[in-house]
């Protein structure tokens, strides 16, 4: 008679689970290059998004496109820096945003209902890009409920750091940007 219980593995507890795994990640090595290309990346992104909001005063300077970039062009081979994460991630929050200020208004409660929202609808529609979250907060505290908002600064932020990564990202030999589309 075999043992099973030998060949099984058991499930952790939930107090295992807090342990983590016993494996570290093994980060990849960066040299000076890599480190140049993530900072002209960042910095023409951010500078054509600040120029616009600034001084052409197109839009309002939005905070989580500072997070974006630094996926886009620290990361640009995670999940969520790829096009599609950073796009619908941002639109899809913002939009869930400002609907949860009309329905709601700016309160505690429409704060917490429209992020934990946005992260259960980018999850299912596997576009999760984890500023976004912030994206939703600003959507229900400042966008006023107007959905303009997501257009601009959202929409068209999002798709000024889209082209710079595609041309920034892939200048770099090492570095092949988006690794995919959809």
């Amino acid at each position: 008679m075999s043992d099973l219980s030998n060949t099984q593995k058991k499930e952790p507890t939930y107090f295992e689970k807090l342990k983590g795994k016993t494996v570290k990640a093994d980060l990849p090595k960066v040299g000076a290059d890599q480190v140049m290309w993530s900072f002209i990346g960042g910095f023409i992104a951010l500078l054509a998004i600040a120029y616009l909001a600034q001084e052409a005063k197109m839009f309002s300077l939005f905070a989580p496109f500072g997070a974006s970039a630094v996926l886009l062009f620290g990361a640009p081979a995670a999940p969520f820096s790829q096009p599609r994460n950073l796009v619908v991630g941002h639109v899809v929050s913002a939009t869930i945003g400002v609907l949860i200020f009309n329905i709601f208004g700016n309160t505690f409660y429409s704060v917490a209902l429209g992020v934990a929202l946005a992260i259960a609808v980018m999850v299912a529609i596997k576009s999760v890009h984890p500023p976004a979250g912030a994206t939703a907060l600003i959507g229900v505290t400042a966008s006023g409920g107007n959905f303009m908002w997501v257009w601009s600064p959202v929409a068209v932020g999002a798709l000024i750091l889209l082209v710079v990564a595609l041309v920034v990202n892939n200048l770099d030999k090492k570095r092949i940007y988006p690794h995919y589309w959809y």
